[in-house]
C-alpha cells in the first residue's frame, strides 16, 4: 500500500486538478489561535520533501493554499478503483507547544479542506506527540458492515425520568473503538464538530447539495437517536456512541472537514428525522450501497438520485418511507440566548443585538482581526463589519449579516473563549 500511496502521490503531483487546503491552529487551553505557528506540507506518500511552508496569521490561519488532487470524477462514480482523494502530511510547530504531525488529510478536487489543529503547550518530556494518522476515506477503505438495528428503540418503564423532548446536546462524548474496548479513548467532541467530521468520512464533498444535506440529516437523526435514548448509558457504558461502522458511524480525531460541509451542517443542526406519533428522532440506518446493502439509505444511491434533482427530503423518503419528515429540536444545550427568529442586519435594535455586539467584542480579544464595536443594541455598519470579519475567519458567507447559521457560531465561539475550561 506504501508504493501505491507513493505512486498516487507522484501522479498527483503532476495532475491538472486541484484542491484547496486551509490550515487553522489553535491552543488547547482556552481556545485561543496560535500566530506564527510554521506550518509546513508535503505528500503522505513523500513526507520528507516539504510542498510548501506556511506561517498563521493572528487569527490562527493560513491562507488558503492549492494542492493537486485527482480528477473530480473519481469521487462521483463507485466503480472507479483509483483512490479519488490525495493525502498529505501538515507538520504544526510553534514555540512552547508539542508539534503536532496530522498525517493523511483529504483533498478532494475542487473543494476547500479545512484542517483545525489543536496544540498543547509543552509541559515536560521531550516535546513531542504521537501522529495524527487519518484512514481511509469510508467509501475507499474496507470497513465492517453497521449491525442491523431497529429504527424505534424502546424505552424501558424503569420509573426513572425519561426526555420529553430532543435537545440538541453541546457535547458528544465518543468512544474511539467498539463498546466493549475499554483500552479505546473517550473524546468530548463539540456536537456540530461530531456531525462535520462524521459526513466528512462517510459521503464525498463533491456530491450534490440534496445529497449531501440528505446524508448530514441521517447522520444527526442517527446521533440524536443515541443521545435521546442513552443507547450506551444503559448499557453501563459511558460515552455517547462509539467511531465503529459496525455499530455506529465512522468519526476520526484530528481529520480535516471540507467547507461545504462545514456550512451546511451551521444551517441545519438543530434538524432531525421524526415519523408521526413518535417522539425519539429515528435510528436512520444508512451504508454505501454498493459494497454494503442495507434496510436503510444508500450512500451512493443517494448520490445518484441528487443528480436526477431530488431535494434533500425526497431522497430521504425514497429509502425511509413517505411518512418521515423533518422536525426541528426547540432546545439547545450550551448557547447564552436563542435564535431571535429571524436575521440580524443594519437597522435591528434590542437587547439581541446587544448580546451580539457583548459577544463579539469577547471573541476579539482572542480573535484581534475582528474590529471592536459599542454594544449600543444598534446594528450599524460597524456592527455589520465586525459581523463580516467574524465570518470570514469561521468559513461562514461574509454577508454581514448574523442569520441563523452565523448566529450560533457566534454563540459557541463565545462560549468556548469564555471558559475557563473544558470538559474532557
Amino acid at each position: 500500500m506504501p508504493n501505491q500511496q507513493l505512486a498516487a502521490a507522484q501522479e498527483q503531483e503532476s495532475a491538472s486538478s486541484r484542491g484547496f487546503l486551509q490550515i487553522s491552529v489553535v491552543s488547547g487551553t482556552g481556545s485561543i489561535p496560535v500566530e506564527n505557528a510554521s506550518v509546513s506540507i508535503s505528500f503522505t506518500g513523500d513526507p520528507d520533501a516539504p510542498l510548501m511552508e506556511l506561517t498563521t496569521d493572528s487569527s490562527g490561519q493560513t491562507p488558503q493554499v492549492e494542492l493537486p488532487a485527482p480528477p473530480v470524477e473519481l469521487s462521483l462514480e463507485p466503480e472507479n478503483q483509483l483512490q479519488p482523494y490525495s493525502e498529505y502530511n501538515i507538520q504544526v510547530t510553534a514555540p512552547g507547544y508539542d508539534p503536532v504531525l496530522v498525517s493523511g488529510s483529504e483533498i478532494l478536487a475542487d473543494e476547500v479542506s479545512l484542517q483545525n489543529i489543536t496544540l498543547h503547550p509543552t509541559v515536560d518530556g521531550d516535546g513531542t506527540e504521537s501522529p495524527i494518522v487519518i484512514p481511509a476515506h469510508t467509501l475507499f477503505g474496507d470497513y465492517p458492515p453497521k449491525i442491523p438495528e431497529d429504527e424505534i428503540k424502546p424505552l424501558a418503564d424503569t420509573g426513572e425520568i425519561v426526555l420529553s423532548r430532543v435537545v440538541i446536546p453541546e457535547y458528544i462524548i465518543v468512544h474511539d473503538g467498539v463498546p466493549n474496548d475499554y483500552t479505546a479513548q473517550n473524546y468530548w467532541v463539540r456536537y456540530r464538530d461530531y456531525i462535520k467530521n462524521v459526513a466528512s468520512c462517510e459521503i464525498y464533498s463533491t456530491w450534490p447539495e440534496s445529497a449531501i444535506y440528505a446524508n448530514v440529516l441521517a447522520i444527526m437523526s442517527f446521533t440524536l437517536n443515541r443521545v435521546y435514548t442513552e443507547w450506551y448509558r444503559n448499557q453501563g457504558y459511558d460515552f455517547t456512541i462509539t467511531s465503529s461502522t459496525a455499530y455506529d458511524q465512522k468519526w476520526v480525531y484530528g481529520r480535516n472537514i471540507f467547507e461545504n460541509i462545514d456550512y451546511l451542517v451551521d444551517t441545519v443542526f438543530a434538524n432531525y428525522l421524526s415519523r408521526p406519533g413518535v417522539l425519539q428522532p429515528i435510528f436512520t440506518s444508512y451504508c454505501d450501497g454498493q459494497r454494503v446493502t442495507c434496510q436503510g439509505l444508500s450512500q451512493w444511491g443517494s448520490k445518484y438520485l441528487g443528480d436526477q434533482g431530488y431535494s434533500a427530503i425526497e431522497i430521504l423518503r425514497y429509502y425511509y418511507g413517505n411518512d418521515l419528515y423533518i422536525n426541528t429540536a426547540v432546545s439547545i444545550s450550551g448557547v447564552p440566548s436563542s435564535y431571535p427568529g429571524y436575521a440580524l442586519n443594519i437597522g435591528s435594535s434590542g437587547d439581541k443585538v446587544r448580546q451580539l455586539q457583548t459577544q463579539l467584542n469577547r471573541i476579539a480579544r482572542n480573535y484581534p482581526a475582528i474590529p471592536t464595536v459599542t454594544p449600543d443594541g444598534v446594528y450599524g455598519p460597524a456592527t455589520a463589519e465586525s459581523v463580516r470579519i467574524f465570518q470570514g475567519i469561521f468559513h461562514l458567507p461574509q454577508t454581514g449579516v448574523t442569520d441563523y447559521a452565523t448566529w450560533y457560531e457566534i454563540s459557541e465561539i463565545y462560549v468556548g473563549v469564555s471558559r475557563i475550561s473544558e470538559p474532557g
